[in-house]
């Protein structure tokens, strides 16, 4: 199963969070890198994590229409 670091960006709903993942990409033409930003919702069954911690998510079965991670650990 993959694995993904991001940082929490928002708790708001109900057992579920959002982590924004940071990863470079390549410009084909110039070759400079350059930073993209993707956001990932998922489960957090027992509402613990804060806004701006680091957290590790990796994928399972789809648990609704954007959820398909789930936590797995959290830094502080």
């Amino acid at each position: 199963m993959r694995t993904k670091k991001g940082v929490v960006t928002s708790t708001k709903m109900d057992k579920t969070i959002v982590i924004s993942v940071e990863t470079y990409k390549n410009d084909p033409k110039y070759k400079k890198r350059f930073k993209v930003t993707k956001k990932f919702y998922a489960h957090d069954e027992e509402n613990k994590c804060k806004e701006w911690e680091i957290v590790t998510i990796k994928e399972t079965r789809p648990l609704s229409k954007l959820k398909r991670w789930v936590l797995v650990s959290e830094e502080k």
